[in-house]
């Protein structure tokens, strides 16, 4: 299975509400951390996404950090234990590569789920540090195209 993957502008109406509802539900609701989801990011970002029917199953944004870096955020999956995180974020590293040529990769994990984006061959490029009262830390992974 291949995730959808698009620019803020090419979302319709109702994959925008559902992105936003489902990072509400695992981020606000089940993580209990209230924080601003909404930060003007999305309409620079690349939206990568499972659905099921209008639901969506999976979830990752991609914004360029700098010229060479492009951040990764925002990972969820709402049906948990069916493998769909590692899917996604496997497949959604092979868009990015294609679609916006970093030469590394960056994202701020929760320290719970290093091993999880260690199995993508990110690494760990930083002390611990708390982020809306929960455990991160800062990971790279180096691209493998020219």
């Amino acid at each position: 299975m291949r995730p959808e993957a698009k620019f803020f502008n090419e979302l319709s109406p109702t994959e925008v509400y559902e992105i936003l509802k489902a990072r509400v539900q695992i981020f606000v609701v089940e993580q209990k951390c209230a924080y601003q989801d909404i930060d003007d990011i999305d309409y620079k970002s690349l939206h990568i996404f499972y659905k099921s029917g209008e639901k969506i199953t999976a979830y990752l944004r991609a914004f360029r950090k700098d010229g060479e870096t492009v951040q990764l955020g925002r990972v969820l999956t709402t049906e948990h234990g069916k493998g769909l995180g590692g899917e996604i974020l496997k497949n959604a590293i092979e868009i990015v590569e294609e679609k916006m040529r970093p030469k590394k990769i960056y994202i701020e994990a929760q320290t719970y789920a290093i091993g999880f984006y260690e199995r993508e061959g990110f690494v760990v490029c930083s002390d611990e540090f708390l982020e809306d009262g929960i455990p991160h830390v800062k990971m790279e992974r180096r691209c493998n195209h020219d």
